[in-house]
């Protein structure tokens, strides 16, 4: 066991920088894909987020939260959180950066700390300036951990609400505990409240019934992913749903067993999109679009441990079903964590434990045209969705005029209308009175057209 302390900050010079590009390449079909190490002496990279400023933002589990120079691999030591605890699987893990950081420069981490020599969890709010991060400010804290099983990932929602995800803490019947904080994705508002339209009243609990979720990420069409934990079977990744459960440890992987399905019948189970036996060990888990590598576009990227490989999960369009997986990246070790940047290069962060390094993937015969720059912009966001009362619709940049906005059946029929009034890129439509089913919602915002399919339950 290790505390971390400040003197870490006198080893901020001699931490990872420049890698020596040593290229290596391996074929996405027709693209060829080349890995070269960005940054080195690393341990343990849990989180990598690009941030606002075209920076790579990582924790690693001893308790450093730096940035990465996606160019150069410079890191710079933001903090050393002096209250992390790495022991076992437990340190430092998830982070992610407030969408407004411009105006709201807050970095939420979740870390296990001692509380009178016993190992806790919570998760905390620090503010950025002046090249480091201060005012550390706990939004929950006093969450059961032990040495494993402590999740977690962060994601901020288009509503600018907060999920978390937490382990069962090798409580496994806590899982299935509505109480309890551990198995669970926790839904809070930003300052920690709990959201008024969460699943239970005055619970932060938004789906139960997980061991130990280790990726969690949005598409661009508002589906929700996670990849958790199995025992010795049934590695998952799932598609969550507010309120839903999802099963553990009453549940293994799928309903298939007769004891299983009584249960799933019974409280709500969502079954997985994936399974895994033998379990690879999934962690990190990312969505990706781009053209760069057109192969790989509509599809979830998952780093594995234990298997020490990238696993490609193709959507179908509606988003609630894969693929059967392809695997990549096989020489590396184990592998944690994944970031995509908006140019469509993708970061892995090995968990080897020893000398672990960022890894940059690109496709190098990529090129950018203006043209193509325009037609793969970043989508129409949606959330939820499924929907039932309300969905939030979101453009990726703030309307030049008057943009109109149409909901289309399936029949093509006109459905309900608004618009985006200049400057705005938030919007508010009303679904209550549609019927269950499936929907095109388009809007024009000057040369810019957004299309996205919107599912009403």
């Amino acid at each position: 066991m290790k505390h971390v302390t400040a003197s870490l900050l006198l080893a901020a010079l001699s931490l990872a920088g420049p890698a020596c590009a040593q290229t290596t390449t391996f074929q996405v079909g027709a693209t060829t894909v080349s890995v070269t190490p960005l940054a080195t002496n690393l341990s343990v990279p849990w989180e990598l987020v690009w941030g606002p400023d075209n920076f790579i933002w990582m924790t690693e589990r001893n308790g450093r939260i730096s940035r990465v120079n996606p160019t150069n691999g410079q890191v710079q030591l933001l903090l050393a959180v002096p209250d992390a605890t790495e022991t076992g699987e437990s340190g430092l893990l998830g982070m992610v950066l407030h969408p407004e950081f411009a105006t709201s420069p807050y970095v939420y981490i979740v870390y296990n700390y001692l509380d009178g020599g016993v190992l806790k969890e919570k998760l905390v709010r620090y503010t950025y300036g002046s090249g480091t991060l201060t005012a550390p400010f706990t939004l929950l804290g006093n969450i059961t951990a032990t040495t494993t099983h402590s999740g977690s990932r962060l994601l901020i929602l288009p509503d600018r609400t907060l999920l978390m995800t937490t382990g069962d803490a090798q409580l496994a019947s806590e899982a299935q505990n509505p109480a309890s904080l551990n198995g669970k994705i926790l839904r809070l508002n930003l300052d920690g409240s709990i959201p008024a339209n969460n699943p239970t009243p005055g619970s932060r609990v938004y789906t139960l019934g997980h061991r130990n979720p280790q990726g969690l990420v949005l598409a661009p069409n508002g589906r929700l992913y996670s990849s958790e934990h199995g025992p010795a079977n049934d590695d998952e990744v799932n598609l969550i749903e507010a309120g839903r459960n999802y099963g553990w440890p009453n549940v293994e992987g799928f309903c298939n067993l007769p004891n299983e399905q009584t249960f799933c019948t019974a409280n709500n189970v969502r079954e997985p999109l994936f399974a895994w036996t033998p379990t690879l060990a999934v962690a990190g888990l990312k969505y990706y679009d781009s053209p760069a590598i057109p192969e790989w576009r509509n599809s979830l990227l998952l780093a594995t441990l234990k298997a020490s490989r990238l696993v490609q999960l193709r959507l179908n369009a509606a988003g609630d079903a894969v693929s059967p997986p392809a695997e990549f990246l096989t020489t590396f070790g184990r592998l944690r964590a994944v970031c995509v940047s908006p140019q469509g290069r993708i970061y892995i962060g090995t968990s080897n434990q020893s000398n672990d390094q960022i890894l940059v993937l690109e496709n190098r015969a990529y090129q950018p045209t203006a043209t193509g720059a325009a037609k793969t912009a970043a989508p129409l966001r949606i959330w939820p969705n499924p929907a039932r009362a309300t969905v939030l619709l979101q453009l990726p940049q703030a309307a030049a005029g008057p943009a109109p906005v149409e909901v289309h059946d399936a029949l093509g029929r006109l459905a309900a209308t608004t618009r985006f009034a200049p400057g705005q890129t938030d919007l508010v439509l009303n679904v209550a009175g549609l019927k269950a089913g499936w929907y095109v919602v388009r809007t024009q915002d000057g040369p810019r057209a957004y299309t996205q399919r919107l599912l009403i339950n």
